[in-house]
């Protein structure tokens, strides 16, 4: 199978998008467009992702992103893989939700930002979902024409800026929404092999170029990469609990019975440090490396409890896993 092609660099913008397996349904009710609509808030912030149009449908979604430190692939890990359990931990499953890696087209948005956008507004009218667009909750159109609140984290300027930064912009954007997808854009996305650019001819000599030099600087990281020691782990824990890093290695019991910072300084270890048993017994010290792996099923059973304990950790493994 042939590798998608990845560009990342400061500043990209990305039309993203992604499917159930098997197309399946990847949103049952309200309450997963909600947790999905909360992963964009927490990214925005994280990750300093800028979210510039979204649509939700039952079994696939839309995003527009802007990603001003080139960290696309950060961004959708967090968010594909925080959903993927939430939904299996509510509806009881397991395994993987989505049909593969998401799908990223590279866009010109000099060109085809506004457009872009309209594609993305317009689909549950074109999967007939609804009769008038404005009817459709979980879509940023919605806010653009003013009918909802524009949450913090949704960036509706440079869409508007594209319509000449007239005023009465949300009407206007309204009617050029409504007017149909332009049809050059609709060929480029009815095509089986769709293209990973969106642009003009320049535009995708200069992306293809990158692309050459990004690989060649990822095979050259890769070459060097560390797997990180256990103090980084352990300092890296003790920022996050606001600790000592002599702190966390200690055996108190803290708050609800369980020193949690120490419990999961042991699972990274393990996961993400490569560390045996036997070596994080010794590091923790501990008498026994079955002590180690009861505590680290412990923590694994409360992180499917306990979705915030299980959004810290995912959080901390890819601070260490860039």
């Amino acid at each position: 199978m042939v590798r998608p092609l990845r560009i990342e660099y400061p500043g990209a913008w990305y039309h993203v998008m992604n499917r159930g397996a098997g197309r399946k349904k990847i949103f049952q009710g309200d309450g997963h467009y909600q947790y999905y609509l909360s992963l964009l808030d927490d990214v925005s912030t994280r990750f300093g992702a800028e979210f510039h149009t979204y649509c939700l449908m039952g079994n696939h979604y839309h995003l527009l992103i802007h990603t001003p430190e080139g960290n696309l692939q950060r961004i959708m890990r967090h968010i594909n893989g925080l959903y993927t359990q939430y939904y299996n931990k509510v509806m009881r499953t397991d395994g993987p939700l989505f049909r593969g890696r998401y799908k990223a087209i590279l866009v010109e948005s000099d060109n085809y930002l506004l457009n872009v956008s309209r594609y993305i507004h317009r689909n549950p009218l074109e999967a007939k979902r609804v009769r008038r667009l404005s009817d459709y909750p979980w879509s940023s159109y919605p806010a653009y024409i003013g009918k909802d609140k524009v949450p913090a984290w949704l960036h509706t300027e440079d869409v508007f800026e594209q319509m000449g930064g007239q005023r009465r912009h949300k009407v206007r954007y309204q009617a050029y929404v409504e007017e149909g997808t332009d049809t050059e854009l609709a060929t480029f996305y009815r095509k089986e092999a769709l293209s990973p650019i969106l642009g003009s001819e320049s535009f995708r000599e200069r992306m293809m170029a990158r692309h050459v030099a990004t690989d060649k600087e990822i095979a050259e990281q890769k070459l060097v990469q560390d797997v990180p020691s256990a103090s980084k782990i352990i300092r890296h824990v003790a920022d996050v609990y606001h600790m000592k890093p002599s702190e966390v290695v200690l055996t108190k019991r803290g708050r609800g019975g369980r020193h949690y910072s120490r419990l999961i300084a042991m699972y990274l270890c393990q996961r993400v440090g490569r560390m045996s048993l036997n070596e994080i017994a010794e590091l923790f010290s501990v008498s026994h490396y079955a002590s180690i792996s009861n505590s680290i099923g412990q923590l694994r059973k409360d992180m499917v409890k306990d979705i915030n304990l299980e959004k810290r950790i995912i959080h901390l493994t890819q601070d260490l896993t860039p």
